[in-house]
């Protein structure tokens, strides 16, 4: 058993209850088991297929993409493997009608930010189903980095009344896959996600559409405030965790700090098992 995966156990037992006992391992990444009846996807007789008409469109370079390992549309073996942790998200979320998945770390460079881009393209492949994915990282963000997209404005400018969300959402040529920007970077970040304008952004992006999933990439739990104010406006949290680099003390650290939070599992990221 690898020391990250021992780390986990302890974890587990230091938070108690908080996040289900039983996980199922995918090579990079582990969710709370559930049936394969459970896992099976479901079957519609015709794929929704939004048309952009305010929303801008910009078709991303897949070749950039792949450098920047968005291996949601590189490998056959890669996307299975998000197609299983997928279903397991969508197991978990549907059972209450949750839409909301705020996707976090411990500490900077774990893998959050491009397990949330992933994790969006995949659920934009389901036929049914259509996602925005939101940087909610507004101190630094860097979601249209890995897209290859030029800086805009973004979350932070509609928190301020600078931009409304509609007029700064973009399609990056995917169907069913929508992108909100971080924004204009900004040092008041707590403050701003934390502000009555934050919850009316997330009231309308959480309503406007009934088959919309919603990812948000936050700020790593140890480095910033960011991702404890976050969470309580989400309906569920995964912690991304790095194999054999993330310390044990750490993952205690980030439940310690989020109590009674709707925490719903763990992603193993680069793991060789």
């Amino acid at each position: 058993m690898s020391k990250l995966k021992k780390a986990l156990e302890k974890a587990r037992e230091a938070r108690g209850d908080q996040v289900p006992e039983h996980l199922i391992s995918t090579g990079t990444a582990a969710l709370p088991a559930k049936t394969a009846a459970a896992a099976m996807p479901q079957v519609i007789e015709k794929p929704l297929k939004p048309v952009y008409t305010t929303t801008k469109v910009v078709h991303c370079d897949s070749i950039f993409l792949r450098k920047n390992k968005v291996i949601s549309i590189c490998t056959e073996d890669a996307a299975d493997r998000l197609k299983i942790l997928r279903s397991q998200i969508i197991n978990r979320m549907t059972e209450e009608g949750r839409n909301t998945l705020l996707v976090t770390s411990a500490n900077p460079g774990e893998g959050k930010t491009l397990t949330a881009i992933n994790l969006a393209i995949s659920f934009s492949q389901q036929f049914n189903r259509t996602v925005l994915l939101v940087d909610g990282d507004i101190k630094k963000p860097s979601i249209h980095k890995y897209l290859g997209l030029e800086e805009g404005p973004g979350l932070s400018d509609c928190i301020l009344g600078k931009a409304e969300v509609a007029d700064v959402l973009i399609n990056p040529g995917m169907d069913r896959l929508v992108v909100l920007q971080g924004g204009h970077p900004r040092t008041n970040s707590s403050e701003m996600l934390g502000s009555p304008s934050m919850k009316t952004i997330l009231k309308e992006i959480k309503e406007r559409y009934p088959e919309r999933f919603i990812i948000f990439d936050s700020a790593p739990v140890l480095t910033s405030a960011d991702p404890m104010i976050f969470s309580g406006l989400m309906d569920a949290i995964i912690i991304v965790v790095e194999a054999e680099k993330t310390k044990q003390e750490d993952i205690k650290r980030v439940f310690e700090l989020m109590p009674n939070r709707p925490f719903i599992g763990t992603i193993l990221n680069k793991s060789l098992d």
